[in-house]
């Protein structure tokens, strides 16, 4: 019996072992020095706010594993040895395998600012990031400022995991100022329009929110704890504690110096296989070494893993399977403005491109689609405080559609019409009023809706 061995317990770790044990009897253990159980990384922070418990973010009960023969180890993996296909752990245990997954994740990235290492400074990726969150800002909320531990936090990075630390602070009463280093909100994946909503809804929520502001260093106390930072600006400000929310690289700096190809992540082709036998790496870790078009080579969201996850389970089983992303799609929420994104949307250089932009009277709901200024043909679209059907406009992507059928057609693509007020007409007249167009758009349709047509 072949044993496949998966080192992380995240998103991609778990769903391979899942489609291994639907479709085939071998051997699984998944080992992670995280936690005993696999749970949603995207619902630490309603632990913190107290929305959610431990137990309620794990999607499958504790017998789950043992009843679908999948061991679990919680062990640290020091070292591994790809030609005799042994792990070593931390504790001094090893581990044969005949397949190797790699699923080991992210971690927040660090830029050596000086300081960064000091207590009191964090980032947020991991449920041991959670606990030091917690004894980093411990004890319930308490409402006279001057008893607080944490009175203010600096948060450094623009993007999506610093806003979900932003929210997770203010729920304690502590007050959150965030350096941006770009110019708007997110600056490498929003464009100006998006950024300055999301910009003007984090003030709104009370965030100090710092633009154009960079991290010169975190400043100690006597005690070697974080009591203040200073930006390349020159201004102090103090805090007592600081969130390092600048992004995520791959968690990969122990299996390097071997002979395991790494760049920025692990080096994988079509089939998530490494340059080494039986050794493959799926989720964020792993870096494309020809990604489709459109697609970037390190893609770490939750679904890119899953979807490798599931990839990598159909190769192992028999049924050798690349790795066929589609179109790119992500969906997010900046407190409680939900966001989606299907296709491609740059931030800055349109180059070929068009765009359109409408936004509601209330500064909180808003669509951008681009298209080729040529042809017409449907590029992508962000959406704000709109739920849309990624189905329906995955399948207008794969048509090749052009943005006159998107606008006419705009209400089959509306989530959840039912429930919330529409905007379709709003938008489709200021599109003509730009474009020079006539289109009407058409009633929504569950005929067309379900057509594969």
């Amino acid at each position: 019996m072949s044993h496949t061995v998966i080192i992380g317990n995240g998103i991609s770790g778990v769903t391979a072992a899942r489609h291994i044990r639907k479709r085939s009897d071998d051997r699984i253990t998944i080992i992670s020095a995280e936690t005993d159980h696999f749970f949603s990384r995207t619902a630490l922070m309603y632990i913190y706010m107290g929305h959610m418990t431990y137990e309620n973010t794990k999607p499958f009960e504790d017998h789950f594993w043992s009843k679908n023969r999948i061991d679990l180890m919680r062990e640290y993996v020091s070292t591994i040895d790809y030609a005799k296909k042994t792990l070593q752990f931390s504790s001094g245990g090893t581990l044969a395998y005949d397949k190797l997954i790699l699923a080991v994740g992210s971690k927040p990235n660090k830029f050596g600012w000086p300081g960064q290492d000091l207590d009191g400074v964090q980032g947020l990726y991991s449920y041991q990031d959670l606990e030091l969150l917690e004894k980093n800002t411990h004890g319930p909320l308490v409402k006279d400022p001057a008893k607080k531990k944490v009175k203010r936090a600096v948060l450094v990075g623009g993007g999506l995991i610093g806003v979900e630390f932003a929210e997770m602070l203010l729920t304690r009463g502590i007050e959150v100022t965030f350096l941006v280093r770009e110019d708007r909100f997110w600056g490498n994946v929003l464009p100006k329009e998006e950024g300055e909503l999301v910009a003007r809804h984090m003030i709104e929520h009370h965030v100090d929110l710092r633009l154009n502001t960079e991290l010169a260093e975190v400043i100690p106390d006597e005690n070697g704890r974080a009591k203040a930072i200073k930006t390349k600006d020159g201004e102090t400000i103090e805090c007592q504690l600081v969130g390092l929310t600048a992004g995520v690289s791959p968690n990969v700096a122990f299996l390097k110096g071997g002979e395991l190809e790494i760049d920025r992540g692990i080096l994988v082709d079509e089939y998530l296989k490494t340059n080494i036998p039986d050794v493959y790496a799926i989720g964020d870790c792993a870096q494309m070494r020809n990604p489709s078009k459109g697609r970037r080579p390190l893609e770490q969201v939750w679904y890119t893993g899953r979807m490798m996850g599931e990839t990598v389970g159909a190769t192992l089983t028999g049924t050798p399977t690349p790795y066929k992303p589609g179109y790119w799609f992500n969906s997010a929420k900046f407190f409680d403005i939900e966001y989606q994104t299907y296709g491609t949307v740059p931030a800055r250089d349109l180059d070929g491109l068009s765009e359109f932009y409408w936004e509601h009277p209330d500064g909180k709901i808003c669509i951008k689609i681009v298209f080729e200024t040529a042809t017409r043909r449907f590029h992508g679209i962000n959406t704000f405080g709109i739920r849309m059907l990624h189905e329906r406009f995955d399948k207008w992507l794969n048509e090749e559609r052009s943005v006159d059928h998107i606008m006419e057609y705009l209400a089959d693509a509306n989530f959840d019409p039912e429930f919330y007020r529409t905007h379709e007409k709003a938008v489709v007249n200021k599109f003509n009023a730009e474009q020079g167009t006539a289109i009407v758009p058409k009633k929504r349709s569950w005929k067309r809706i379900f057509s594969k047509a």
